[in-house]
């Protein structure tokens, strides 16, 4: 999974940064509006988190534009701005979530989780696709009901696969969902990953489609409640 911060303050987007590339999600960062708002339109991101107080160009500007694009990728509000109708202003111009500064760092995490599991049509917080269930509240998976290691890259391209679980994730998607912006990418890069996921939860479950990309085949399991 990828995420945009939008965010001035360069000591809380890099502490940001370094607390949600530890949870394994790709991060790219822009530190003004303009940026912020071109990489939100020409990049896949999994969702957004979006400073107001932005210099070049506010970050209401930013969101309303995406918006007007069509631009649906979820977007959680960090701001220090925590009056009511601040917070209208936010929702009415598309925001999906909205967190007041200061805050705890996990509850960033947390919340960008929730939006990216809801914005993939999922409601119980764990998915099951036959022996593997991934929770989607703590970032987890388990296989068979043990804890399944992996790499930060085969959790990008996993909880991917399974947000989307029997449908067909094309190579570029994946690949842009894995690496940040200034990656330097190996043109077989992707299929090292899939390979080694495939060892470690069982080489049918991938299914390669050929001239396409990969579909993660639902072997019977439906999705938990939780």
């Amino acid at each position: 999974m990828r995420i945009l911060l939008v965010e001035d303050d360069a000591a809380l987007a890099d502490e940001l940064a370094r607390a949600l590339r530890a949870e394994n999600f790709a991060v790219d960062v822009a530190n003004n509006g303009e940026d912020g708002g071109h990489l939100g339109m020409t990049e896949r991101y999994d969702a957004a988190v979006l400073d107001l107080g932005l210099p070049v160009r506010d970050g209401l500007s930013v969101l309303q534009s995406w918006r007007a694009e069509g631009n649906a990728l979820p977007v959680l509000i960090l701001t220090a701005r925590d009056g009511w109708s601040e917070k209208v202003a936010g929702f009415k111009a598309g925001a999906d979530d909205y967190l007041i500064k200061p805050f705890r760092v996990q509850e960033v995490v947390m919340r960008l989780r929730a939006l990216v599991r809801r914005a993939t049509g999922h409601a119980a917080t764990r998915i099951a696709c036959g022996p593997l269930v991934y929770d989607a509240q703590l970032g987890n998976f388990e296989l068979d009901g043990l804890p399944l290691r992996l790499t930060a890259f085969e959790w990008r391209v996993l909880s991917t696969l399974v947000l989307r679980k029997d449908s067909v994730v094309e190579r570029g998607e994946l690949l842009d969902r894995v690496y940040e912006y200034d990656a330097d990418v190996d043109s077989n890069s992707l299929e090292v990953i899939v390979g080694r996921l495939r060892r470690k939860i069982g080489a049918a479950m991938i299914e390669t489609v050929r001239g396409r990309g990969y579909c993660l085949r639902n072997a019977g399991g439906e999705d938990a409640g939780g």
